[in-house]
């Protein structure tokens, strides 16, 4: 873990004084179940037979063959169970309210993922689900918000502030300091107060034991690993296993956007515009207006909109053990539509980001060493996204045809 919740100057434990305890209690419970031979053997047990453990490492070839530079690896976490890596965060912690003996489980969700991912954990553990998510997200991922409802859990439309993911934050925190002695609030990202930074990334710490495990397997040694960063939980799963690997170089994707103007982007690491701030309860690099309040985002990728950064990930990038980048919506759906053609894999937005930068690595790079790139999730959840902005008229027409027919059918 962190030292007293912090990662350099940031992290820390900001928050009312009402939920002082109830972080603490976790902590303790938390530290008591790594401790559990038969709460980790439970943990391994759900890993392999409900989220699909482990996930594949693909190579590439055809991919790396059309760039004409270093092999190519993906690891695909879009195989794992609801479609992407936050599964994997989502059973742990459902383990571990269930352990402490919360009945409730509440979420915020921005792309959705988390969301399905924590309803689906909590059918799975009989727990009673809430997921917050702001309304402009639950429009445009409406698929995801029928999953979760699928699964039993109530979907909150958030309609404060940009109706984004910051906002669904701030409501879960609200519930949360009302109901914590029924409710555990299950964070989805590698970020809020301490000890959550540390708790989502030991659960998605998976993700790089099993990469490690298999490039070893492949006698792949060294090379580049790439992430999209949003909050960081599917970056800092992936990195945190070669953290002190010096032959691996780690490199975090944010979302660029339309441009470098204020409002459309949410780049905190590789940009101008992020300052120190203390926002949702930690310390960490969050976007600012000119008035020093928390700036409007922008991203194709619902999920990589929101405004800060996780602290460990915000500390590992001043020290320059993550290189920072960004890649642009332009740059995202080219992506998508790369590996879709060349390796028969569709990436979600936001792990295209990662796909993006990868693919201007190989075009740069001389080394043979090894790229790969966290595939963090599948992209079936974004078609009503990319199907308009890829195939424009044919989607007016099939949209209109549904109308038809649904109204027919009252």
């Amino acid at each position: 873990m962190s030292t007293l919740g912090y990662f350099d100057r940031f992290g820390g434990r900001y928050v009312a004084e009402i939920l002082q305890q109830p972080l603490v209690e976790l902590e303790q419970a938390f530290t008591e179940a790594l401790a559990d031979p038969a709460f980790l053997a439970e943990l391994v047990e759900q890993q392999r037979n409900f989220v699909g453990r482990p996930t594949p490492l693909l190579y590439a070839g055809n991919a790396s063959r059309e760039l004409g530079g270093p092999p190519i690896y993906i690891k695909l976490e879009g195989m794992a169970h609801t479609g992407a890596h936050k599964i994997n965060n989502a059973i742990g912690q459902a383990m571990l309210a269930k352990r402490m003996g919360k009945t409730r489980i509440i979420a915020e969700t921005g792309a959705g993922q988390h969301g399905i991912a924590t309803a689906a954990a909590c059918a799975r553990l009989g727990l009673e689900c809430v997921v917050y998510m702001g309304d402009t997200d639950v429009r445009r991922q409406q698929p995801n918000v029928a999953g979760m409802e699928l699964y039993g859990a109530t979907v909150v439309p958030v309609h404060s502030g940009a109706k984004t993911l910051k906002d669904a934050i701030n409501e879960a925190m609200r519930d949360w300091a009302t109901h914590f002695e029924t409710t555990h609030y299950l964070i989805g990202s590698a970020l809020g107060p301490s000890p959550f930074p540390d708790i989502v990334r030991t659960f998605q710490s998976i993700i790089g034991d099993e990469t490690k495990r298999q490039m070893a397997d492949r006698g792949i040694g060294g090379g580049t690993l790439v992430a999209c960063v949003g909050g960081g939980s599917n970056a800092m799963g992936f990195f945190s296993t070669f953290l002190d690997d010096p032959s691996v170089r780690l490199v975090g994707v944010e979302a660029g956007g339309r441009g470098p103007a204020i409002g459309d982007h949410a780049v905190r690491m590789s940009g101008s515009g992020a300052e120190d701030g203390i926002i949702h309860g930690y310390k960490s690099r969050f976007l600012v207006d000119a008035d020093g309040q928390v700036a409007p985002t922008h991203s194709v990728s619902a999920g990589l909109d929101y405004p800060g950064i996780g602290p460990q990930l915000a500390a590992l990038g001043e020290r320059g053990r993550v290189t920072f980048t960004s890649a642009t919506d332009t740059e995202a759906l080219e992506a998508v539509k790369f590996f879709a053609r060349t390796e028969g894999v569709m990436f979600a937005l936001e792990s295209a980001h990662a796909g993006a930068a990868a693919i201007r690595l190989a075009r740069q790079q001389e080394s043979d060493k090894p790229i790969v790139i966290n595939m963090s999730g599948r992209g079936e959840k974004d078609l009503f996204i990319t199907s308009p902005l890829l195939r424009l008229e044919e989607w007016k027409e099939f949209l209109e045809s549904e109308l038809a027919r649904i109204g027919g059918a009252e």
